[in-house]
């Protein structure tokens, strides 16, 4: 019967390796992110990341053409920084890079100027980034922060998350979804500047759902849901094996 119970294990934690390793986030609080990896800017010309750095910054990972979560959680960024008390450009500031190879600057400047001019409060250029570049090295950043994202076709999947970094270029924080409070970000960007990680305690909600590729919302994750529904029964059967048992009374008449 344990080693039963133990096969379960094994079988849930199998499953959600090869889930973890597919897509998500893994919380890399305190991570460095690679200050020397070069990228492009909106022009065209080279930039060092740790250029960009030396105020909290909010690091979104996205590609140009998705037509799925991408442009919902980049809108959710436009409300957040309007309604926000922290001042941008001042306080914080927005990178946006693309792990899409095949994005371009060119495309990258006109989603800069499309954001942008949806911002209704004072705004400045440089306080918002799109950025470009190898396949290779915006994977290495990817990679840094613990966001994994697959392939499928001519998209891909991936989570919709933003990521705080400190002045210094360390991972702080991780929000998910596509909407965000205010007064959230505010508390952020002030870890961020302290250099402080804090953990994120609603990750959970996410960890049965993936984002469809076509747009059409989030899809139900089998691998995921089938991993979680063995490890509860797993743990159910190991509780049933390991608790006390009561000893049955002997009826009136019979022998002890």
């Amino acid at each position: 019967m344990r080693r039963f119970a133990r096969t379960l294990l094994l079988l849930a934690a199998a499953l959600l390796a090869q889930a973890q390793d597919a897509v998500g986030v893994e919380e890399r609080l305190g991570a460095q992110v690679p200050l020397d990896l070069v990228l492009k800017a909106e022009d065209g010309s080279p930039v060092r990341l740790g250029q960009l750095l030396g105020k909290p910054t909010i690091l979104t990972l996205n590609y140009f053409r998705c037509a799925g979560i991408c442009t919902p959680l980049l809108n959710g960024v436009v409300e957040v920084v309007d309604r926000t008390q922290a001042v941008p450009g001042t306080e914080f500031q927005v990178l946006t890079v693309s792990f899409d190879g095949r994005d371009t600057p060119e495309i990258a400047a006109q989603k800069r100027a499309n954001y942008l001019a949806e911002i209704k409060r004072p705004m400045p250029a440089g306080a918002w980034r799109f950025l470009t570049g190898p396949d290779a090295d915006t994977r290495a950043l990817a990679d840094a922060v613990g966001f994994k994202f697959k392939r499928e076709g001519e998209d891909f999947i991936h989570a919709g998350v933003i990521v705080f970094l400190s002045p210094n270029g360390r991972v702080t924080r991780y929000m998910y979804g596509t909407t965000f409070l205010p007064a959230d970000l505010q508390m952020a960007v002030g870890e961020a500047a302290r250099g402080e990680a804090s953990p994120t305690i609603t990750k959970l909600l996410k960890i049965c759902f993936n984002q469809d590729p076509a747009g059409r919302g989030y899809v139900f994750s089998a691998t995921k849901a089938g991993a979680i529904v063995v490890v509860l029964l797993a743990l159910g059967y190991v509780v049933y094996l390991v608790r006390p048992r009561r000893r049955t009374q002997p009826q009136s008449g019979e022998s002890p």
